[in-house]
């Protein structure tokens, strides 16, 4: 994959220090900033142009919120902050992932694969595309076409611009948001559960309050649409 530049604003020098060293522990991630001020950090970040921010909410003069809104073009976000009530506004901002203060090197790993792959479909985004059929949907691979039935989908998840299309067998990516995908016709089969899940009803084997089963795999539910889950009973 190569090198992926980032840096990190964090105004608790302690707090931003961590993040430092957790990142040490990826040669692949090349920091090439580090600050406690967002006045600072502005001028660096829009002079060097990383592809990930690691960004703290709550600071003095410019929320991390604020400084993201005018940094929609860095590519990746990634949120670490001691108060999970900002989630809802920080994915709205596009964030990749949000780590809620003191995290584990275990949970950091998990945004780091996260990134890794989302990173991974960028710099390959013009091989991601895909056309429909009356039953089915095809999906460019390098320069062939992969033809998959839609009643072979399990189900659906959103990875910011991307969508991710599994099956029994493996994982399909396609340039498109899920959003998007759930407003063609050939899709309107699937019930959105999550914020990043839809599913195709027929393959639920059972129905929780909190998440659902899709063949074995445990997908969660989103508290704002858990009304949807009496379309999955019907």
């Amino acid at each position: 994959m190569g090198k992926i530049t980032c840096m990190v604003l964090d105004d608790d020098k302690i707090d931003c220090l961590t993040v430092l060293a957790f990142l040490q522990r990826y040669p692949h991630l090349e920091c090439i900033g580090s600050f406690t001020s967002p006045g600072t950090a502005m001028a660096a970040i829009n002079d060097r142009q990383p592809e990930v921010l690691f960004l703290d909410v709550d600071m003095p003069g410019l929320t991390g919120l604020q400084v993201r809104e005018q940094l929609l073009d860095i590519p990746v976000c990634i949120f670490i902050t001691a108060f999970p009530e900002y989630a809802v506004d920080a994915f709205d901002l596009s964030a990749l992932d949000f780590l809620v203060k003191p995290f584990t090197a275990q949970r950091f790993e998990m945004a780091i694969r996260r990134l890794d792959e989302y990173i991974g479909l960028r710099r390959r985004s013009d091989q991601l595309s895909h056309t429909l059929g009356a039953d089915v949907i095809f999906i460019k691979e390098g320069y062939d076409k992969k033809k998959i039935r839609l009643d072979e989908v399990l189900y659906l998840e959103a990875f910011n611009k991307y969508t991710c299309i599994v099956t029994a067998d493996r994982k399909y990516t396609v340039l498109t948001p899920l959003n998007g995908l759930l407003n063609e016709n050939a899709f309107r089969c699937f019930v959105r559960i999550h914020r990043s899940f839809a599913v195709q009803k027929n393959f639920v084997t059972r129905v929780g309050t909190a998440d659902v089963d899709v063949q074995g795999r445990t997908l969660p539910v989103g508290r704002t649409y858990k009304d949807t889950l009496d379309e999955l009973v019907r």
